[in-house]
């Protein structure tokens, strides 16, 4: 393996440092005798970012996405880690399933893959999954989520937070109650009713979320909550975790950044659920993940074909890429904003998801010792999206012809280089 030595790098915006990478971890003396020196002037280090959840379709929709092309994408985001998400086809509800993806992210080798287990037999919210057979596997499944669907019965949402507590788990649950969201095209409001589309209102993610925090200070168990889009359900968060519950709570690039007078273009890629939501709102969870009422910030990675995004609007599917533009997004939005510094993105990209996600390998400091998961970033620079050179096998990025801030120059997974320059390694 390569020994590399990052010259004069700045971990986590401090000052200039040597690193050195050999065999599979960081040291921070320095050495110049048979290693590959990276001039990393004016570099950030952060530690291998951690997305708790993804979209890498496969098995099933290879024509979207398969985890090799997914963790293509991720390397060249800064991810040495990723949690893919259940609905795949067959649902990822058995500990076959997750096992097969579980092996799909070694074979890809350019970043770890943890199986996210669904909640329920098929996504369908009516019987709970073999949660413990799960956990049980090679895949070592902690995360489980219907997402794409709510588990919006209770009973079934108590039983699963039960279930979990069993091997330390998590639930991550898609809040929206699906009878206030029926037909539901982008966020309810005066615009939606201008456009003549269906709206979706923000006490539909708001009411599950009110919910299922109460259940899980009810019988103590840990809950997650994805995606959350709206001020109200920021405020949620904040009181339950005033209360000491154990809540946790991730926030998109997307909902940093876009808001719903996208929508007034009618183009479909500005589609995703849940919806982008008001100026007010993306002010609000800008300020949720400052003050650390959300946790982290999660991709939502959702990559789909051409022919499911260029139609009308009502009848696209939702989602939108995420993992090649999370880093500038967080840039722009939160650090060259003045709400985060580059140990806050750490912190949000990296430790707490690692955290959430029980992995112990990933999420690291860079200390002596620590695994050599890690990313180099350049945050002098800017680019203009091009959705033509994405490294997923989709291309529906919001961002195509967006000036973004940052680059990914280098991106380690255990002292392995899968970016070198910008370019997968």
């Amino acid at each position: 393996m390569t020994t590399y030595l990052l010259k004069n790098v700045s971990v986590l915006g401090g000052e200039p440092q040597d690193l050195v990478l050999k065999d599979g971890v960081v040291s921070t003396g320095s050495t110049t005798e048979g290693v590959e020196v990276i001039d990393a002037t004016g570099l950030i280090a952060l530690p291998g970012l951690v997305d708790l959840h993804t979209h890498l379709r496969e098995p099933g929709r290879e024509d979207a996405e398969t985890v090799e092309t997914g963790t293509h994408a991720a390397a060249l985001g800064g991810f040495t880690a990723v949690h893919a998400m259940a609905n795949t086809e067959p649902v990822a509800d058995t500990a076959g399933v997750v096992e097969q993806v579980w092996r799909l992210g070694r074979e890809a080798g350019y970043c770890d893959v943890f199986p996210v287990g669904a909640v329920t037999v098929g996504l369908a919210g009516e019987r709970i999954a073999e949660l413990g057979a799960m956990a049980d596997s090679a895949a070592r499944v902690r995360v489980f989520s219907d997402d794409g669907r709510c588990v919006s019965d209770p009973l079934l949402m108590r039983r699963a937070l039960e279930y979990v507590k069993a091997f330390d788990g998590v639930i991550a649950q898609h809040a929206q109650e699906p009878r206030l969201t029926e037909g539901a095209q982008m966020n309810e409001g005066e615009l939606s009713g201008r456009l003549g589309l269906a709206g979706w209102p923000a006490v539909a993610e708001e009411a599950i979320i009110a919910r299922d925090c109460l259940l899980a200070a009810h019988v103590g168990s840990r809950l997650h909550v994805c995606h959350v889009s709206t001020a109200g359900s920021v405020e949620i968060v904040r009181q339950a975790k005033a209360r000491g519950w154990n809540v946790t709570a991730e926030v998109t690039p997307h909902h940093l950044l876009l808001t719903d007078e996208l929508a007034a273009t009618y183009d479909p890629i500005y589609k995703v659920n849940p919806p982008l939501r008001s100026a007010a709102d993306v002010e609000a969870v800008r300020a949720g993940l400052a003050d650390g009422t959300i946790d982290i910030v999660a991709t939502d990675h959702a990559p789909h074909p051409h022919e499911d995004k260029d139609c009308e609007w009502a009848a696209a599917a939702f989602g939108m890429l995420g993992l090649e533009t999370a880093l500038s997004v967080v840039q722009q939005t939160m650090v060259d904003t003045g709400l985060l510094d580059w140990a806050g993105v750490a912190e949000r990209m990296s430790y707490a998801p690692a955290r959430i996600g029980r992995l112990s390998d990933h999420g690291r400091a860079l200390e002596d010792g620590a695994p050599a998961n890690l990313v180099l970033f350049d945050p002098s620079v800017s680019r203009v999206i091009d959705s033509s050179e994405t490294a997923s096998l989709s291309r529906n990025t919001p961002y195509a012809g967006r000036e973004l801030p940052g680059r990914v120059v280098a991106t380690f997974l255990r002292g392995k280089a899968t970016v070198l320059d910008g370019k997968l390694a």
